[in-house]
């Protein structure tokens, strides 16, 4: 009886498999934290499914270089029409085709680039992330 206050502490299944993703995506180079999934001008905001207060951005840090190439900036939101831009000129790139189930949006400023997600899936679904966001910084860079 004395010890089952203690066992509210310890994490349960799906806390274990959020760490374990979390701890690949840091040792792929990514960072990981909480943000508001982004909206398209005026729109309401992203109405997102049950699981609201699980939306984690996963970024890849652009380098010192690239954070010299201000006004380079994208959204693009994931739905039931696949990928739209923010604007109807901001052409979709390419790469976000590839992005696992579970992706809601994604971004790219002059600090970084990530992805909006649910943390749905594992490891391969944190390396087929960590390739397009590396594709991503790659054409921000060029």
């Amino acid at each position: 009886m004395a010890l089952a206050p203690l066992t509210h502490f310890v994490p349960g299944k799906r806390q274990r498999q959020v760490m374990h993703l979390r701890e690949f995506a840091a040792l792929q180079g990514l960072f990981v934290e909480f943000r508001e999934v982004p909206t398209l001008g005026s729109a309401p905001r992203y109405r997102l499914p049950r699981q609201s207060g699980s939306t984690i951005y996963y970024g890849k840090r652009m380098p010192a270089a690239g954070r010299r190439r201000e006004g380079r900036h994208g959204v693009w939101l994931h739905g039931a029409q696949g990928w739209q831009g923010k604007r109807a000129v901001t052409p979709v790139p390419a790469p976000l085709q590839t992005l696992p189930s579970g992706v809601l949006a994604a971004s790219l400023d002059e600090n970084s680039c990530g992805i909006y997600w649910l943390e749905t899936g594992g490891e391969a679904e944190i390396e087929q992330i960590h390739q397009v966001l590396c594709e991503l910084s790659e054409q921000f860079m060029n």
